[in-house]
């Protein structure tokens, strides 16, 4: 098996950040996802960015994507260098931390593609200088881009080598996205994988993030969106991403022990 398997750390989110990377390390994983409001919080309470990186370090845990910028494609006036100026200090903290991508998220609200386009256009230019690449998300339930297919044109439209997409089993599923969306997209352009799994009683279109469940236990077709993933070359960064309120409650270490195992299970 040649995916490298991750933690998204919203799937322990209660935790504190340095607990998180050591739950991740204890489960098994190789690789945590980290967000950046969470080095924000920690830094707010007079942590250093330094305990993280030695966290990493100790746990020998590599970070595969940090999350996120956002505002950057539909701030307007001056509030849009404001967000220019942020998405660059979350992109040095990412880079401090080692990861090679942060996460560029549309906006909620509907919002013009090309504008969008020349906007991600823009942000990749300011990864360069600081040694990150931002890698275009797309939301489900978001109404500005909320399907694989809309979120790829976008990257193209973007015209630049280093236009990435980030995929989410769960967007894919919510938003009507298929298989044939995805054969259409190059396995180097995709930075990153999120693997999830859909709330069983509810229907497409009206699931949000708190409506992820376990690997398995959701309507996800995901044995055979993996196979899309093989098909296509890709076999990268994946990512248990999970924002489910019942697991938050529970033991954190054995969350993650069984998502582990389910992952292994799905894409071994």
């Amino acid at each position: 098996m040649s995916f490298q398997l991750c933690l998204n750390t919203s799937t322990i989110k209660p935790q504190p950040i340095l607990k998180k990377i050591e739950l991740a390390s204890k489960a098994g994983f190789s690789g945590v996802e980290l967000w950046i409001n969470d080095i924000y919080e920690f830094i707010g309470q007079g942590g250093e960015v330094s305990d993280i990186e030695k966290a990493l370090k100790d746990n020998q845990l590599f970070v595969p994507c940090a999350i996120a910028c956002r505002q950057w494609a539909d701030a307007v006036g001056p509030e849009y260098q404001l967000a220019l100026d942020e998405a660059k200090r979350r992109m040095e903290l990412a880079a401090r931390i080692g990861s090679p991508w942060l996460v560029a998220t549309p906006p909620r609200e509907i919002c013009d593609h090309g504008v969008i386009a020349e906007r991600y256009q823009q942000l990749l230019s300011i990864g360069r200088s600081v040694g990150v690449k931002p890698t275009f998300e797309y939301i489900g339930f978001f109404k500005s881009v909320k399907s694989l297919s809309e979120a790829w044109k976008i990257v193209q439209e973007a015209n630049d080598p280093d236009a990435t997409l980030i995929l989410d089993a769960f967007h894919n599923w919510n938003s009507g996205s298929t298989n044939e969306d995805l054969l259409k997209i190059p396995a180097d352009r995709i930075s990153h994988y999120h693997i999830d799994d859909a709330h069983p009683d509810k229907q497409v279109g009206t699931q949000t993030d708190p409506d992820r469940v376990m690997i398995g236990e959701g309507q996800i077709d995901l044995v055979s969106e993996i196979k899309t993933l093989k098909k296509i070359g890709y076999e990268g960064t994946v990512s248990l991403e999970l924002f489910n309120a019942d697991l938050w409650k529970k033991d954190p270490l054995e969350v993650l022990k069984h998502g582990i195992d389910k992952m292994r299970e799905l894409l071994d």
